[in-house]
């Protein structure tokens, strides 16, 4: 077998190469040429494939390690007889984990607690009910929509977007990016759902950019509070988009280790089925457990977002991100583009803090119960406080 790999991908290398060779190329550098004697190959959302990558190629299976599948075109893999896999929600707990970190960012800032809001999830997938979990633990109201779940489940757990728009105090979306079918949702908000907002609701992104029109965001001013990860048009992103945004991160929500294992290794077994090749078995790193692994707290005197940011910015620092995209849409308007790749190339993957013991010192429940949401482990009673 041959292989071709995005070079950013980790651990494919070693798990590829008991079974052929393995050619790793920047994802920039993966063209028809580079595929002219592979069988399968790897990619993130950098690479479009379709018709124009793979037309006359021997590739007879592809793996995206990524959630999203809008940048292969499967109809016509479809077509080809050519398998395909994805990895969807092996990234949802770092997502989840971004999304914890930049509500709390942005309502601290504003003094207003997150307990007690109305909560607008739109898509209840792999993350969607990780987002409910965590915002129904911390004290919010969760309001739910999700078309196809909704016609699959029943509408009554469900409301149509029209009906939930006008009551969120926040919104946040979860949905794939399509342009067509049952449920599109490319400009799903546009201009007409951002007038249902109330003004001051929180817009939350972290799906994909052109889900939100990014015109009508910046017409509709600073009647919405736009907290961003994901952009229309990247890596040219609009500097006018970020300035708007109370926060935003250069795409980089999904971007634990424990997510990128775990997609690594869900298409390296749809790459041994697909292939008839006999799996290895176990990833082949040891991601060993997060550090720290035990977080003690002070909570007097501190608000439940800043308790939240002390559990959290240890494992991901929402704030540094967001400071570095500013720096990146500051740049000369040939450069942005560059940088904001390298950015994403260069960041160090954080890791989860799945197992975490925490001990909040007095105990906060309603805090302790949403961290627990995110993979932190809550002791009982009071410890003393070793680390603030």
């Amino acid at each position: 077998m041959r292989f071709v790999v995005d070079a950013e991908i980790p651990f494919a290398a070693a798990l590829l190469a008991p079974h052929g060779e393995v050619s790793t190329l920047p994802g920039r550098e993966i063209d028809r040429a580079a595929l002219a004697a592979a069988d399968a190959l790897w990619v993130r959302t950098t690479v479009r494939v379709d018709a124009a990558l793979l037309a006359g190629t021997p590739v007879r299976f592809v793996g995206t390690v990524t959630s999203g599948t809008d940048h292969l075109d499967t109809a016509w893999l479809d077509a080809q007889g050519i398998a395909w896999a994805a990895a969807p929600g092996a990234n949802a707990g770092a997502v989840a984990l971004w999304w914890a970190a930049a509500v709390a960012t942005v309502a601290r800032r504003e003094g207003r607690p997150l307990a007690g809001r109305r909560v607008g999830v739109v898509g209840v997938g792999h993350v969607g009910r990780r987002v409910e979990a965590f915002a129904r633990a911390l004290g919010c109201e969760v309001l739910r929509c999700d078309p196809p779940r909704a016609r699959a489940e029943g509408t009554r757990d469900f409301l149509p977007l029209a009906e939930l728009l006008p009551r969120a105090e926040l919104l946040t979306l979860h949905v794939p990016l399509a342009r067509g079918g049952a449920d599109p949702t490319w400009h799903l908000v546009g201009a007409p759902a951002l007038a249902a907002l109330a003004p001051g609701t929180l817009l939350v992104n972290s799906a994909r950019g052109a889900v939100v029109d990014s015109a009508a965001l910046l017409a509709a001013g600073d009647r919405i509070i736009p907290v961003l990860d994901v952009f229309e048009g990247e890596p040219e992103v609009a500097p006018a988009v970020v300035a708007a945004a109370a926060l935003a991160t250069p795409h980089l929500a999904g971007h634990s280790l424990d997510g990128k294992a775990a997609a690594v290794r869900r298409i390296y077994e749809a790459t041994c089925a697909a292939c008839g090749l006999a799996s290895a078995g176990a990833l082949a790193a040891d991601l060993g457990p997060p550090a720290p692994s035990r977080l003690a707290i002070a909570t007097a005197g501190r608000s439940d977002e800043e308790v939240l940011l002390a559990a959290l910015t240890p494992f991901y620092d929402v704030a540094a991100d967001d400071a570095a995209l500013r720096r990146i849409v500051a740049l000369p308007p040939g450069e942005r583009g560059r940088e904001f790749e390298r950015h994403r190339t260069a960041a160090t993957a954080h890791r989860e803090p799945r197992g975490v013991e925490l001990h909040l010192d007095p105990p906060r429940p309603r805090v302790a119960a949403a961290l627990a949401t995110l993979g932190l482990r809550p002791a009982t009673g009071t410890a003393a406080v070793q680390r603030e």
